[in-house]
């Protein structure tokens, strides 16, 4: 297959994670992953840029974000921006006649990721959106798990979310994520959501209305230059849903949370059913939980999963996966997806899913401010 040449623009901790992950590419062991390389990186920031200079595959590094459109070389981009940036140079990389693996939330809200999705669409570019955590070993085995829903029986409850605890020191400095004209007005959703919602989406299980309670954290924090800065986003919001799911109305809750007291970077699901149910969290990272009813009996078994990965590596299934894995994992199915070669393995976050979220988003925000249930376009 042909070689899949990247670029990056946004060099910071998201972008060097990235191209650490290019840079692991030969540990992917199976023919139908194309190879990659990282081929050009642009950041405004000379420090963000000289880190780059370690990558021997580098061939260009710029400030200059057109310049790096305009290389031929450069097959697909991968941008890490502020949200408010997302729609500005997304569309500047899809009409520069390039493939695009964007940042959630895929825009700062609706209008920006409808505009994105359509303009790729228009042009025919292949676009997905980043979310790591379903592509840890746990989530793999999930998703395998819900492949056929049957065995559950009729589904009686869902939950999904991500918890950190990051917002609790009201002394931390305050980042341009705590801001609505940066982040956007749907704050820990915008940051958190698509990897509460992406397995959810996957699988057809798109609210039909939501019911939303969203917190805010401290008002104002330090702005790291001996200042202070107010905050404005939600910090935490509470999800109540309804979905179809087999002609019945099923509660699905979404979980985001930045005020999560004992949390340092929790991702969970949970699907119950009448006959069986699923359980993972990555706060017990080789532990599958599996509910079974037989007759008047019922018990949850758990499994040691091991870290095998969905696309084979050289690291034996024995040995510990962890973030930068993930990554690896999310960019082989981006690379194998644009190829045709994905097969029955998880994809990455559609652009129709993530427009879907921004829907989720928007009506849990009238829903905070009406006190009400609303209906999801």
């Amino acid at each position: 297959m042909n070689k899949l040449k990247w670029g990056i623009i946004g060099g910071g901790l998201m972008g060097r994670e990235f191209a650490s992950a290019l840079g692991r590419w030969f540990a992917l062991t199976q023919d139908d992953v194309p190879p990659c390389e990282l081929v050009a990186v642009c950041d405004l920031s000379e420090t963000a840029r000289n880190w780059f200079e370690r990558v021997p595959t580098i061939s260009q590094i710029t400030g200059d974000a057109d310049a790096l459109l305009r290389n031929p070389d450069v097959d697909a981009v991968y941008i890490a921006l502020p949200h408010q940036l997302h729609r500005e140079f997304y569309l500047r990389a899809l009409d520069a006649g390039k493939d695009l693996l964007a940042e959630k939330p895929f825009g700062i809200d609706l209008e920006a990721a409808q505009s994105v999705r359509d303009r790729a669409r228009e042009l025919g570019r292949f676009v997905r959106c980043s979310s790591e955590l379903p592509f840890t070993p746990g989530g793999q085995a999930v998703w395998k798990a819900l492949a056929n829903l049957d065995w559950l029986g009729r589904i009686l409850e869902i939950r999904a979310g991500f918890h950190h605890s990051s917002d609790l020191d009201a002394t931390k400095p305050a980042n341009w994520k705590r801001q609505n004209a940066t982040c956007g007005e749907a704050g820990a959703m915008n940051d958190l959501g698509m990897h509460v919602a992406h397995l959810p989406l996957r699988l057809g299980w798109k609210p039909a209305r939501v019911y939303a309670q969203l917190q805010h954290g401290p008002s104002e924090r330090p702005d790291g230059r001996g200042g202070v800065t107010a905050c404005d986003t939600w910090d935490n919001a509470l999800l109540h849903c309804d979905v179809e799911i087999g002609g019945e109305s099923v509660p699905m809750r979404w979980e985001m949370k930045r005020l999560a007291p004992g949390e340092t970077n929790t991702w969970f699901i949970e699907v119950l059913g009448t006959d069986g149910g699923v359980a993972f969290s990555t706060k017990e990272p080789k532990t599958l939980r599996v509910f079974e009813r037989e007759g008047s009996r019922q018990w949850w078994k758990t499994t040691d999963l091991g870290h095998q990965m969905a696309f084979e590596t050289v690291t034996g299934g024995i040995f510990e996966a962890g973030f930068p894995d993930s990554i690896l994992q999310m960019l082989a199915a981006f690379a194998a997806e644009r190829a045709g070669t994905l097969g029955g393995r998880l994809g990455m976050v559609t652009p129709d899913e993530a427009v879907v979220s921004h829907q989720v988003w928007r009506a849990a925000l009238v829903s905070q401010r009406e006190k009400r249930a609303v209906e999801i376009d």
